[in-house]
């Protein structure tokens, strides 16, 4: 791209638009085992602790790979061989997790909710109650399949109430909207460096109940993805088992310094909530319609609804991709859509500047 030509953004659920800043680190060659990035890997798991509300009940055990390695390595480390996980599933996460359990061999049972509806904590109050063989429950935080935000603290309730374990993909929360997990009893909490934190992609990591973890040696069937040892790992050195995408780690822990600074969590999702409340407002001007309803809708990525002729999708995409605006190219949900982020090291003039794009293309 020509050097005065605007600055190309994400517009998508991940990997993100990141901050000068946070590439800036990436020039640096670190070793794995040097006294400078041990103490770099302890610090990024106490602040992915503290993010998570996990600060000295859990533990943070990060692994190299994207968010999907940690949900894995979390499934098979975390859940005994002779558990029984369900799984709460409204889209296409919760379905990805429904295939690893069956190829790792874990018992599991799937309720499914249609992708524009949440999942049920009075549902799974019955479940539990006729099942005692259920003994972990599992479910996305905010299903990016079409950015609908599932109750976690409803289900964790409901989960604590009749003592079982509850783990939660929260990839495109987590640093953007509030997890307590001390709180909420939460046996894990999954993410990933590339999505709310503004990181680039490459670690994924697992926010852990440590008392539960002590009693996990054992129950993983993959050398790589054994959270127990990895966390012994770090426990012992300080280091990671394998080698580190040591680039990566030390871009995240750049981006926690931008963070902290931006003001956390909070201030974090009330700019992603300004980015939504634009975008959705910019794109209802133009005529689209959100593929979910208004108190579903986490402000993380948005699904349109595909209006029909005359709009195509491929030229409008394509029309965006020459502006240097990237969207997802393509619906994961079962209707006819489109999806559109608003996460990142965005503003509020990147949006603006996007709506524009899509401004001038919709009135070709």
């Amino acid at each position: 791209m020509h050097a005065d030509a605007p600055r190309r953004l994400l517009l998508t659920p991940g990997p993100l638009t990141t901050s000068d800043p946070t590439r800036a680190v990436l020039d640096r060659d670190w070793g794995s085992r040097d006294t400078d990035f041990i103490e770099l890997t302890t610090r990024l798991r106490l602040r992915l602790t503290a993010i998570a509300g996990g600060t000295g009940t859990h533990e943070t055990v990060l692994l190299p790979g994207s968010g999907t390695f940690a949900v894995e390595a979390a499934l098979q480390s975390l859940v005994p061989r002779d558990g029984l996980v369900l799984l709460l599933v409204n889209g296409a996460y919760g379905r990805r997790m429904a295939e690893m359990l069956r190829r790792i061999g874990r018992l599991h049972v799937v309720r499914e909710w249609a992708e524009d509806e949440q999942v049920d904590a009075g549902e799974l109050d019955r479940m539990l109650m006729a099942d005692a063989s259920i003994t972990d429950v599992a479910v996305v935080h905010c299903e990016t399949t079409s950015g609908l935000l599932n109750p976690i603290e409803a289900v964790a309730a409901v989960v604590n109430r009749h003592g079982r374990r509850m783990l939660v993909d929260a990839m495109s929360s987590f640093g953007a909207l509030p997890i307590d997990a001390s709180a909420m009893h939460l046996t894990a909490v999954m993410a990933s460096s590339n999505k709310g934190l503004e990181g680039v992609p490459g670690v994924g990591f697992v926010v852990v109940d440590s008392a539960h973890l002590a009693g996990c040696a054992g129950n993983s069937t993959s050398l790589s993805l054994d959270l127990y040892d990895q966390a012994e790992g770090f426990r012992r050195n300080g280091q990671w088992r394998f080698t580190p995408p040591v680039q990566v780690a030390a871009a995240l822990d750049a981006a926690l310094d931008q963070f902290d600074a931006e003001g956390g969590v909070a201030a974090r999702g009330a700019r992603y909530r300004r980015l939504h409340a634009m975008l959705v407002d910019g794109m209802r001007t133009l005529g689209f319609e959100t593929y979910l309803s208004p108190e579903l809708q986490a402000p993380i990525i948005v699904t349109f609804k595909d209006p029909g002729p005359p709009f195509e999708f491929e030229p409008f995409y394509d029309a965006l991709q020459r502006a240097g605006i990237v969207i997802y190219p393509g619906k994961l949900t079962r209707a006819p859509s489109f999806r559109i982020g608003c996460i990142g090291a965005i503003t509020e003039d990147d949006m603006r500047r996007a709506l524009t794009v899509i401004g001038q293309h919709c009135r070709q």
